[in-house]
């Protein structure tokens, strides 16, 4: 049989439509693959079928084959499972910093990496409208260009807005160019974060990568690399409530016993819990006494307390006086 002039594309074909149209419910047949590189104009045997299949196996592809009149092949073992898929979506589409548009195609190359039989499940859980999202779509050029500094030890600049009540940009600082080191990229509370050295205050500070605006990278090298070798990045997420800046203060904190877990799922395993009394425990733990972590505390009702020091609790206080005179 003469050779066609895609003949070369012949084995690319059937690994094409192994992938996105077959898996153990639905195998593909002999005749199937025939036609379908007939389709491409690609003339093949049974025999040719027979041989791609094992140099699909030498080369690593799980292709197996299923007996009888509606047998064929399939692949079974793929680099994602279709639950591992399905945290993929979950993933994305709960991301408040993705935007609506952008979830829908991640979304749809999460499916590419399925058959179309599992993509169509993938599909049936997606619920995008309706949730909160980022409104902006640069975020991707931002994290791009962070990366890109972070790789290059340079430093960057752009512009840090929030939104007004008529859902307009307003430039903090007048609209003033900041111009830090950044070193590393932080994924906190459905929000990304980009963590960075600012030279002028002289610490780390974290910015809200959503709310970045026309990030370039400079020929400048970044500073603090030696304050980011010694800094520790999973002890700084559990100090910062909501991301909400400060400076760190040490706080002893009284829980209810039935909240234990609670408070390991946000400190970690390593806080030490002290038992106070039968129905009680008490941490001492770094935080950033913002009005975020007092609220987090108060979603605990009498079953948590603040023990120390005298000024958070004082903070506290006026919180609650200021909520108070408010409801009156």
């Amino acid at each position: 049989m003469a050779k066609s002039a895609n003949q070369k594309l012949k084995l690319l074909y059937i690994t094409k439509l192994l992938m996105t149209s077959s898996d153990e419910n639905h195998p593909v047949g002999i005749n199937r693959i025939i036609e379908e590189l007939a389709a491409n104009g690609i003339s093949a045997e049974r025999k040719s079928i027979y041989d791609d299949m094992e140099s699909l196996r030498v080369f690593g592809f799980d292709v197996n084959r299923i007996g009888g009149k509606n047998g064929g092949y399939y692949i079974g073992e793929r680099d994602f499972e279709l639950p591992e898929l399905k945290l993929l979506v979950d993933s994305v589409q709960s991301s408040k910093f993705i935007t609506e548009e952008k979830t829908y195609k991640l979304i749809k190359k999460i499916e590419n990496l399925a058959s179309i039989y599992d993509g169509q499940l993938l599909q049936r859980q997606v619920y995008v409208k309706n949730r909160v999202k980022s409104m902006n779509e640069s975020i991707y050029y931002a994290v791009d260009a962070v990366s890109d500094a972070v790789a290059q030890n340079k430093k960057i600049r752009y512009k840090y807005f929030e939104y007004t009540v008529s859902k307009e940009r307003r430039f903090r600082h007048n609209g003033a160019v900041y111009f830090v080191s950044p070193f590393a990229l932080i994924w906190d509370d459905e929000n990304y974060y980009m963590l960075a050295w600012d030279s002028v205050d002289r610490k780390m500070k974290h910015y809200r990568v959503d709310k970045m605006y026309g990030v370039e990278v400079t020929d400048e090298d970044r500073e603090g690399n030696e304050e980011f070798e010694s800094f520790d990045m999973s002890a700084y997420t559990k100090t910062v409530f909501g991301m909400f800046g400060g400076e760190e203060v040490r706080v002893r904190l009284r829980f209810a016993n039935h909240l234990a877990g609670v408070v390991i799922d946000r400190f970690g395993k390593d806080t030490m819990l002290i038992p106070d009394g039968d129905e009680h425990f008490i941490i001492n733990v770094a935080v950033v006494p913002s009005t975020h972590f007092l609220a987090w505390v108060f979603g605990f009702g009498t079953e948590a307390e603040i023990l120390s020091p005298e000024a958070v609790k004082a903070e506290m206080k006026n919180q609650l006086r200021q909520l108070t005179d408010m409801y009156r």
